[in-house]
């Protein structure tokens, strides 16, 4: 398995380590619930340096990456970031991801475990003059996310984070190591992402241990953050959404800009758009003491099955059973009562209006 350069870092803090995307990775160090809602109620951090980062360089690589993924890349400004998908030519997504608009390159970081797919995927499309370069073993990624995080990165830079706004970045330094500064996230809560070389990994995680120290920050594995951005509603690749799926269906229209020309997958998605939805992507409650889990039937009222559930768990700031699975777009109205086969035991839900969650400030 590779390591990430904190590898260590957690073994020494008593992490439980899983392997994940050919990495040994950190999935919880106390337990899930309660690094959960130290996110929730202050700030957590996460090493999440199995993500991939890709260099697209040279005149045509904003043609490309538009060609590529089905976001408008020419919307955006330098410093802007952007979410979208890459999909194949039936529609199917091959990958989420982010998109960042430097003056000189586009950077586009990737799921972990689809890291060689998507390389290969961009390498057999690649068309103009460009390069394109994988920089992902040479990255380390922290994300430090929670109400607090601003507060706790401020300390160590002199970037005035309050200048970035959601979905943008800077370069700037933080305790004195180059950085990436971008403010997306994928818990819900304010937060901020460092990219820097793997050689500042320990001194950079130290300083953010000691500056966030009055708000009792802590290591997060990627347990909680599994459901922290459940509770948000964000989908993950290879659950929620994966080749068999198209973004309309997962919700995801929002980001899928059918008007703004040639994409790879477009026809095929004007077809869906032209043909009416077949199934959309809802969320749930469970009622009772119910843990519904990736792969459990969805059942209509007279039993039938109607689709699975994609993603579940009990979600820890809200105290109840919560799941997003595909339904009829028949059944997908707020208040639709259906059942969830958890293990042979049925258990009433209702589809309800997401996120789950909603935070507080």
């Amino acid at each position: 398995m590779k390591q990430t350069a904190l590898t260590e870092v957690h073994r020494r803090l008593g992490a439980k380590m899983v392997e994940f995307a050919g990495y040994e990775i950190s999935i919880q160090y106390t337990s899930i619930r309660a690094e959960h809602m130290r996110v929730r109620t202050s700030v957590g951090v996460f090493d999440v340096s199995h993500m991939g980062e890709f260099y697209v360089t040279g005149p045509d690589r904003e043609a490309f990456v538009d060609l590529v993924t089905v976001n408008d890349v020419k919307a955006l400004n330098e410093g802007q970031v952007q979410y979208s998908c890459a999909c194949m030519n039936h529609a199917g997504i091959v990958d989420d991801l982010l998109v960042y608009r430097f003056p000189d390159k586009i950077m586009l970081v990737v799921n972990g475990a689809n890291v060689t797919k998507d390389w290969n995927w961009f390498v057999e499309h690649k068309k103009g003059n460009l390069e394109l370069t994988d920089h992902t073993e040479e990255i380390t990624l922290l994300a430090v996310q929670g109400r607090e995080a601003a507060k706790t990165i401020q300390k160590l830079t002199k970037t005035d984070l309050s200048k970035i706004k959601y979905y943008w970045f800077q370069n700037g330094e933080v305790a004195g190591v180059s950085s990436i500064i971008s403010r997306t996230g994928y818990t819900g809560e304010d937060g901020f992402e460092l990219y820097f070389a793997n050689k500042d990994a320990t001194k950079l995680w130290d300083a953010l241990f000691e500056a966030g120290r009055e708000f009792e920050i802590e290591p997060i594995g990627l347990g909680a953050r599994d459901s922290l951005r459940l509770e948000m509603k964000m989908c993950l690749y290879g659950n929620d959404i994966d080749e068999t799926t198209h973004p309309l269906e997962a919700g995801l229209g929002w980001i899928t800009k059918l008007n703004k020309g040639e994409f790879i997958g477009r026809e095929r998605l004007l077809e869906f758009k032209a043909a009416g939805m077949k199934r959309k992507l809802v969320g749930m409650e469970i009622q009772g003491n119910a843990f519904p889990r990736h792969g459990y039937d969805i059942l209509s009222q007279d039993g039938s099955k109607i689709g699975q559930v994609t993603s579940g768990t009990v979600s820890p700031a809200l105290e109840k059973g919560i799941a997003l699975g595909y339904l009829p777009v028949e059944l997908i109205e707020i208040g639709t009562e259906v059942q969830i086969d958890c293990r042979g035991k049925t258990f009433p839900a209702v589809v309800v209006k997401t996120p789950f969650y909603q935070r507080p400030y």
